[in-house]
């Protein structure tokens, strides 16, 4: 047996439907098309998402409000009481910790304590920002707030020289 013996099983090719040649033989005019619109046009794939036929789309038709700030950075807020009620006294509580607890998703790049609620045992919390509440509260408990990010001090106004 030598490659020019070779042939292909019997229906494995097949020959093309050669569209639009003539009425007589069945795929003329329309071409198998149907009617005339969108649907009969050349490269006639699925218009964009929010497409509607030409007439101008609802997301252009409404009115555009407020700011989306592209540089901001995706900061957790966790309050008091979740810290109290899923942390042993003791415990460190930081952005690390609550990712492996599930309580904070993985593009979070801060945390920021709130003071709703109370906590009665002590926990060492290491956080970008807390409430005023939220401090006293951990303090008073006996545990400690640990600011990762501490206010900036204003500096000093430059001194003319003469």
């Amino acid at each position: 047996m030598r490659l020019n013996d070779l042939k292909a099983p019997q229906g494995a090719n097949k020959k093309c439907k050669r569209v639009g040649r003539g009425e007589s033989s069945g795929h003329g005019k329309t071409a198998g098309r149907g009617g005339k619109g969108q649907s009969a046009r050349t490269g006639k794939g699925k218009p964009r998402r929010g497409f509607e036929g030409g007439q101008m789309p609802m997301y252009r038709r409404m009115p555009k409000r407020g700011f989306v700030n592209a540089f901001a950075k995706p900061v957790i807020e966790v309050n008091v009481d979740t810290l109290a009620g899923r942390f042993t006294a003791g415990a460190t509580v930081d952005l690390e910790t609550l990712r492996s607890m599930g309580l904070a998703p993985t593009r979070a790049l801060g945390l920021r304590v709130l003071g709703r609620g109370e906590i009665t045992h002590a926990l060492t919390v290491k956080a970008d920002h807390f409430s005023a509440s939220a401090k006293q509260k951990i303090e008073a408990a006996g545990g400690k707030a640990v600011d990762l990010m501490p206010a900036k001090e204003a500096a000093p106004a430059p001194q003319p020289t003469a």
